[in-house]
């Protein structure tokens, strides 16, 4: 059965990219006599809030979506995600990282060649990285894609399946080592988006074309856990009158103030192409 999923986070109120893109999810369930399911990422703790999440079912339902209960909360299963990373750790495939993010922007803008891409690092000797530890200091587990890339004979053989573009070869590189945990924050969106759609029978993942690079990461994350690969569907994004992304943190105008401005459900459908 097709089974597909929107997870936004609760770090702000939605907006009309969230709506295009819930609205596309639902749409392709509907079309596909299939399951919609609500998924809430709200792993970092310093920024979402029960206000956020309120609001997300409440526009949500405002545009007309239903969806299954009960709506899976990542917070509450971050022990699944801890036993995926303890899966990699045992099978050395992620490292500890010390760099800070000051540090590797340092790097990135000392590159021989301009920006680095993605990072690409390696465990400490034991012995520094023991005395780090004994002082507290902070780190990252980080994919080791050097080690991956042994374990699995090469990324060669990596394919996904994208709607509209058949099958695309997974190139993991174009994320680098990227970052599975943090000493403070127990999980990442990879590894949890993961877990998640493994877990829930997610067959379609559909999101923003600016999602485009983590299907590789991910791709590479099914084959390390044994974890099935879904079809996926990279849709446009809705861009302002600048002509750039609808961004929260660029303060675009929210479904909770056009509700407020008496814009009606129909109108945002309509304009978002959905009649």
């Amino acid at each position: 059965m097709f089974v597909t999923r929107f997870a936004p986070s609760p770090t702000g109120y939605l907006h009309k990219g969230h709506a295009y893109s819930g609205l596309t999810a639902y749409a392709a369930a509907r079309a596909a006599g299939g399951r919609f399911l609500l998924r809430l990422e709200d792993i970092d703790a310093t920024r979402c809030r029960p206000e956020y999440e309120a609001a997300i079912y409440e526009d949500l339902a405002w545009l007309g979506l239903e969806w299954e209960q009960p709506v899976r909360r990542q917070s509450e299963h971050l022990a699944e995600y801890d036993a995926a990373l303890e899966r990699l750790i045992a099978k050395d495939l992620v490292y500890r990282c010390f760099r800070t993010r000051s540090e590797l922007q340092n790097e990135f803008a000392a590159a021989p060649h301009g920006p680095m891409d993605a990072f690409r690092g390696a465990p400490l000797p034991p012995e520094e990285e023991a005395q780090r530890l004994a002082a507290g200091q902070s780190y990252a587990w980080r994919l080791s894609l050097a080690k991956a890339e042994t374990l699995l004979g090469g990324f060669s053989h990596l394919t996904y399946f994208v709607e509209g573009e058949g099958w695309t070869a997974a190139r993991p590189e174009v994320g680098g080592d990227v970052v599975l945990a943090r000493k403070d924050v127990r999980t990442s969106y990879h590894l949890a988006s993961v877990v998640d759609d493994a877990l829930q029978g997610v067959t379609h993942v559909i999101r923003g074309v600016d999602l485009i690079d983590a299907a590789h990461v991910h791709r590479l994350l099914q084959a390390l856990l044994d974890l099935p690969t879904p079809v996926y569907r990279h849709h446009s994004l809705v861009l302002g009158p600048d002509g750039k992304r609808l961004a929260k943190r660029d303060k675009a105008e929210t479904l909770r103030s056009l509700r407020e401005r008496g814009v009606t459900p129909a109108e945002i459908r309509r304009e978002l192409g959905f009649d």
